[in-house]
């Protein structure tokens, strides 16, 4: 199996990945006009060059945004004495970036000239309405989508009315679809990543003074190996995280595997440690999976003091608001007590909610919560004409073969109530069928 391997002992940034990416040996020119097709080219600038840290040698990449006919680099350099300390390797997320928005939007005020703050909905039309692949476009939303309920979770607001201010939302932009077009230009079977490296301190921003990391990247890897303290600084960003949340497959102290190549993408920031992501292409022993996994979360509490149609209620209310399964199975508690063990399946991403779903809709004073992977097969569905009439099939497919197929249940039933007939019936019928 070819993989990816993120060595992330000096943490992550939205920037140190597209430097790496093209280190490893993403055409530059692929990316940038990958990128134009985002119709963004007024925005920003991409600027490549060649840097090191600590004697270690490899790409740099700026994300220049143009504001007020300057970049953002001017800018930058502009308030570079005053703010230094402040500036993460990141872009638009660290929390630190509050305060530099916070001196844009001063700027703006002062000039009569205001950058529109992009909301997820607008970030989902400019990738939506993009002549971008379809791949690219749905793993740059997954990703965005992963990064706005972080912040909406933190910020006790909605993903919706999460704003990616001024500046910020194009670095965002480039960052997380540039992402996206490196991954699927890698021709690898699955990515792989140690644990990532938080860092520590304390930084200022527009709220005041906050820990780091920053509390959207802790969100954002809850369930992700982690390391911190290495240098007093913020080196792994919200950004950073949340491309490593929704690309990485594996997260692996030591992996075995064949580096078949290695690069360096360097940071912004000159640290204790080097300021460095390091990546592999690399083989494994280990066959490729063709399933595709989900990061999920097992919820499960025992209730001995609710009658079954009470249960069965939860169950209803679980299932419609989205939980991927729900179960229950008989068990005997302390002192030989007959009790239901609920169990609850969900995306890690959902685990918040569910469980308080749970704590509202059954008696329960506790709630296990357990990590696991999630294999699933694609679903497609089709619709297939019958002698009864149409119905709905739902294909499970593995490397785009057809691995089973059965009829929908309520288009049975429904078949089965019009035509007067039973559903064992019906079923028999849709048997003779081809599609």
């Amino acid at each position: 199996m070819n993989i990816l391997f993120y060595d992330c002992f000096s943490g992550i940034s939205g920037d140190m990945n597209l430097a790496a990416m093209l280190a490893l040996g993403v055409d530059p020119e692929h990316l940038r006009s990958q990128l134009s097709l985002l119709g963004l080219d007024h925005e920003f600038e991409l600027r490549i060059t060649a840097d090191a840290r600590k004697g270690i040698h490899g790409t740099r990449v700026d994300v220049e945004v143009f504001a007020d006919g300057h970049t953002h680099h001017d800018h930058q350099h502009a308030r570079h004495a005053q703010h230094a300390h402040d500036e993460p390797h990141g872009h638009h997320h660290g929390h630190a970036e509050h305060a530099q928005h916070a001196q844009h939007a001063e700027h703006h005020a002062k000039h009569g000239h205001h950058a529109p703050h992009r909301t997820l909905p607008d970030v989902e039309a400019i990738i939506g309405d993009s002549a971008l692949p379809e791949p690219v476009k749905e793993t740059a939303l997954a990703i965005f989508r992963r990064l706005a309920r972080a912040e909406a979770t933190v910020h006790g607001t909605t993903m919706d009315k999460v704003h990616f201010h001024e500046v910020g939302a194009t670095d965002a932009l480039v960052d997380i679809v540039g992402a996206a077009i490196c991954r699927h230009a890698l021709d690898v079977d699955e990515i792989w990543a140690s644990p990532v490296e938080l860092g520590g301190g304390f930084v200022r921003c527009a709220h005041g003074t906050i820990p780091v990391p920053a509390p959207a990247t802790v969100e954002l890897l809850q369930g992700v190996p982690t390391t911190r303290g290495a240098v007093q600084a913020e080196t792994t960003t919200p950004t950073g995280a949340a491309i490593l949340a929704e690309l990485v497959t594996r997260f692996t102290p030591a992996p075995a595997m064949t580096a078949r190549a290695t690069a360096y993408g360097i940071g912004h920031r000159d640290t204790d440690i080097p300021n460095v992501l390091r990546v592999h292409l690399a083989e494994t022993a280990q066959p490729a999976d063709t399933t595709n996994t989900q990061d999920a979360r097992l919820l499960q509490c025992n209730i001995d003091d609710m009658t079954a149609e009470a249960l069965g209620v939860a169950m209803d209310v679980l299932m419609e608001a989205g939980a991927m399964d729900v179960h229950f199975t008989p068990v005997i508690m302390k002192k030989n007590r007959p009790a239901t063990c609920v169990s609850l399946l969900c995306g890690a991403d959902e685990e918040a909610r569910f469980r308080d779903l749970l704590f509202t809709h059954t008696t329960t004073l506790g709630i296990k919560s357990l990590p696991l992977c999630k294999h699933v097969l694609d679903v497609e569905f089709q619709r297939l004409n019958t002698p009864l009439g149409p119905v709905t099939m739902k294909l499970a497919m593995r490397d785009g073969a057809i691995v089973r197929s059965k009829p929908e249940l309520e288009d049975c039933r429904a078949l089965a109530k019009a035509n007067g007939i039973s559903l064992a019936e019906v079923y028999a019928i849709i048997g003779t069928c081809r599609p």
